[in-house]
């Protein structure tokens, strides 16, 4: 932390414009050797903090690029620290260029993730904002940048804390009643816990519940696509990509292997898998297929059953709609074009799942198609005022220990164990909570999170 470092904060490709990074307390120090104003009389280290300066950075009599230099004195900084950030041509070798100059006057390279390190060690942002940042970056929809951009205003850091306040005023409580006990009485204190307990694990399950949507959210729908051979999957596929992606032809048994798409719905990411007709069949080739079709529809978070409406309605029909009875599926009577030998009052006999009529190859459905993809998940609509996803795998650890901690405090009451082993399960539960927002962790976590970061940023 004593150290100044650098990197390039920007893509290292032809661009508009790059951005070298500096950050530490010899940012001003090191800019000013290598920094000239127009006219050759501004001292970098005597401007006012938060203000930009035209000139151009040189090594000695070298002049390397015109540039604008930003300064920026800690606290205000994005790491807390004092911070200088040169913005050049966009080039790649200006940009090394001056990324050289920086390190040869003082300055060492940055690691991956170091400047948001710093934040957080500085107290800038806590662990969870922290990590929000590289699910900005990372972010492949609409709604995983909303989820990510909540998360970085301090939305799981607020729920987080007024959950450990309440846990540790409980714990203060008895550990003051343990220490003076003429003056703070604990008769009948486990039936008043016991209800605070109960509220805490509400509010912790209400996130958990989250889990599943944010996991959505952030990764994108596992949609896989099946039905008989020459159902149309294909040509569903191809027209939900708006491109030609896979091969369709009038053979029945074209596709063998599965192919996997991703594809944005009303800001919502689809991984749509085509896969081999599921069918009784001698071909060892496309039994492998099958039994993979088979596989990735268990796997699925949603299915889209493609039911050819032109022909009737057979045994593997039959078989695919038992494969599917306890999955999030949508069936998809195709071929509406043509005229119409399966009919949706038929299948709604057979099927509890909900059904949208579609012609892929005249494009005609898919409108509903894609409105009662969003409505099967999301009631329609999904709100990010007020709602809070979680999307880390390390924070749904973290809130069931937590969670599993607050039920043997509950154990504890019920058995009438004394007030110490409340406290003892109460101190798990808070620094578990604690670990997500970096007020309980180590340092190898910290090195392990911030490793997955790009360099400079």
């Amino acid at each position: 932390m004593a150290e100044t470092i650098t990197a390039i904060a920007t893509a290292l490709s032809a661009s508009g414009i790059g951005i070298i990074r500096i950050s530490g307390p010899e940012s001003r120090e090191i800019t000013s050797k290598i920094y000239r104003s127009k006219g050759g009389k501004k001292d970098i280290r005597q401007v006012p903090s938060h203000t930009i300066h035209y000139g151009f950075i040189q090594d000695g009599e070298e002049t390397i690029d015109e540039v604008l230099v930003m300064v920026m004195d800690g606290p205000r900084s994005y790491t807390g620290e004092d911070t200088v950030e040169i913005d050049c041509h966009g080039g790649v070798l200006a940009m090394k260029k001056i990324l050289e100059t920086v390190i040869k006057y003082g300055a060492r390279p940055a690691q991956p993730g170091e400047f948001t390190k710093r934040a957080f060690l500085n107290g800038r942002i806590d662990l969870s904002q922290a990590e929000a940042v590289i699910d900005v970056i990372n972010a492949k929809n609409e709604y995983a940048l909303k989820s990510s951009v909540s998360q970085l205003k301090g939305n799981i850091q607020k729920a987080i804390r007024e959950i450990r306040e309440a846990i540790i005023y409980q714990i203060a409580y008895i550990e003051s009643a343990l220490d003076d006990p003429e003056h703070i009485s604990i008769d009948g204190y486990g039936e008043t816990l016991y209800k605070e307990v109960k509220k805490q694990e509400e509010k912790i399950d209400r996130l958990l519940l989250s889990v599943k949507d944010g996991k959505l959210v952030k990764e994108g729908i596992k949609t896989v696509i099946v039905g008989k051979p020459n159902a149309g999957k294909s040509s569903l596929l191809n027209t939900l990509l708006g491109e030609e992606r896979a091969i369709v032809t009038d053979i029945a048994g074209t596709t063998r292997d599965i192919l996997e798409e991703t594809i944005l719905l009303h800001g919502i990411s689809l991984r749509i898998i085509d896969t081999a007709g599921i069918r009784d069949t001698e071909d060892v080739v496309e039994k492998i297929g099958v039994k993979k079709a088979i596989d990735s529809a268990k796997d699925a978070d949603l299915v889209l059953f493609v039911v050819d409406s032109s022909i009737p309605l057979d045994e593997n029909d039959r078989e695919i709609m038992e494969l599917l009875k306890d999955k999030k599926t949508i069936v998809i009577l195709n071929k509406a074009d043509l005229e119409q030998v399966v009919t949706e009052k038929e299948l709604k006999e057979i099927t509890s799942h909900p059904i949208v009529s579609v012609s892929a190859k005249e494009e005609q459905g898919i409108d509903l198609l894609e409105e009662q993809i969003k409505e099967l998940f999301f009631q329609g609509e999904l709100a990010f005022n007020d709602e809070i996803y979680i999307t880390n795998v390390r924070h749904k650890a973290a809130l069931e220990e937590a969670r599993k901690s607050l039920e043997m405090v509950e154990n504890s009451i019920e058995m009438q164990m004394p007030e110490d082993f409340f406290s003892i399960d109460l101190m798990n539960a808070y620094e578990s909570l604690g670990s997500i927002i970096g007020e309980a962790v180590g340092e190898d976590l910290v090195n392990e999170i911030f490793s997955k970061f790009c360099t400079g940023k």
